[in-house]
């Protein structure tokens, strides 16, 4: 139920922020889960910002956190590629600010086509060109190179719409080279099980909000543990009907979750006196 939860998983874009804009709400969400004793992660499958950058994107709201709150689909990417390739080469479809984490983590990464690579990885790249693509086209076509990507996300939210995101850059390699790859962030459950692993928590304490059925619901669920749905992303009231991810919650936005939390909680506080 609502009011047992203590740690929340969130996304970031369309959910608790869009851009460089902090959604109403969030602020007083995020201090309320501190001031019970509880804690936030940001589990976000937005590959253009290591974990460093995100530590410094919410000292501009004036939000202080540590980078083990931030499990990224890149982190996790690192993670992955480290244990399965070790110092293998890698060529990479992503920012500068993906490669310099991936390097940072020990892989060996590349731009040029190369026939000793070992796996082509994509993440949200608002750097790509189409040299990128018609590279990793290449190398993709080459059966016994693997195919990592960061998160299935076709679109990424941004203040005037949406733009393409990693799932879209790979369906272009999908019907240009015929692969599919493995994907490590959400809805990966994999992503829910690190951040529950370092504060020891239990499934009935934790929950996934998102703006995404497909992705962020859809992860929480692999994991085991409920979630909520805010209507300020990509998913839409219709679309609760047809989907096989159903949330638990549904909010119009973080501050209606925000209030719901409270409520709940208080009532508890009440009925204990």
């Amino acid at each position: 139920m609502l009011k047992d939860k203590k740690y929340f998983l969130f996304d970031i874009d369309g959910t608790i922020a869009i851009d460089d804009t902090l959604y109403e709400g969030s602020r007083k969400l995020l201090a309320y889960i501190d001031s019970i004793g509880g804690r936030s992660f940001y589990i976000t499958n937005n590959s253009t910002k290591s974990r460093k950058d995100y530590v410094k994107k919410f000292e501009k709201w004036g939000i202080y956190t540590q980078e083990e709150q931030f499990m990224t689909a890149s982190y996790v990417a690192c993670r992955y590629l480290k244990k399965h390739y070790g110092d293998r080469r890698l060529f990479v479809i992503g920012t500068p600010s993906f490669e310099e984490e991936l390097r940072e983590y020990g892989l060996k990464v590349t731009r040029k086509v190369q026939r000793d690579t070992a796996c082509v990885v994509a993440g949200f790249d608002r750097t790509l060109t189409y040299e990128k693509i018609e590279a990793a086209c290449e190398l993709l076509f080459c059966p016994e190179i693997d195919f990592v990507a960061t998160n299935p996300d076709l679109r990424c939210p941004v203040s005037f719409g949406f733009i393409p995101d990693c799932g879209g850059i790979c369906g272009m390699l999908k019907a240009a080279a015929d692969r599919t790859p493995y994907y490590v962030g959400k809805p990966n459950a994999k992503i829910v099980r690190l951040c529950m692993e370092q504060v020891n928590a239990r499934t009935d304490e934790v929950l996934v909000v998102g703006d995404r059925l497909y992705t962020d619901i859809a992860c929480g669920i692999n994991a085991g543990v409920e979630t909520a749905l805010v209507y300020t992303g990509e998913a839409k009231p219709e679309d609760i009907k047809n989907t096989e991810y159903m949330p638990d919650y549904t909010y119009q936005n973080i501050l209606e979750l925000y209030e719901d939390f409270v409520r709940e909680r208080k009532a508890v506080n009440e009925e204990e006196k």
